[in-house]
């Protein structure tokens, strides 16, 4: 069973409405998402803090599993890596595409790759793995 975008926006607005995450697309083991990038997401240096491009990554690799499962609210990040490439822009927003490398009944592994809006460079390369709940719970 999986979700929608449509589905997956309305999930996220309710449960999740803190995040500035946008979502651009999602289906076919992906997901893309944006950030918009002010004041309140750099760091001393202008640079885009880690935290932001982990959150994007997170949620992104969240949304593409949401989109092959369905709506399973207690998925779970288990695992998290991200390697830091290069500077991204402060004046761009953050573009995250996210593959999801193997589907398990328990686990799932994707990768995350994010770009400065306008670049083809990637600044970030993201690794996690969620954990999907027993079916009987």
């Amino acid at each position: 069973m999986s979700a929608t975008k449509e589905e997956i926006v309305a999930f996220m607005a309710l449960e999740f409405p803190q995040t500035k995450c946008v979502i651009e697309a999602v289906g076919d083991n992906r997901s893309t998402l944006s950030h918009d990038i002010g004041i309140n997401e750099l760091r001393p240096g202008g640079t885009v803090s880690g935290p932001v491009l982990m959150s994007i990554a997170d949620v992104a690799l969240y949304v593409a599993i949401l989109g092959k499962i369905g709506i399973v609210p207690l998925t779970v990040t288990t695992s998290l890596t991200i390697n830091f490439l290069r500077k991204p822009s402060a004046e761009a927003r953050i573009i995250a595409e996210c593959t999801l490398l193997k589907v398990g009944r328990a686990l799932i592994v994707g990768e995350v790759s994010l770009y400065s809006e306008g670049s083809d460079d990637v600044v970030a390369h993201v690794v996690g793995t969620y954990s999907v709940p027993p079916k009987h719970i």
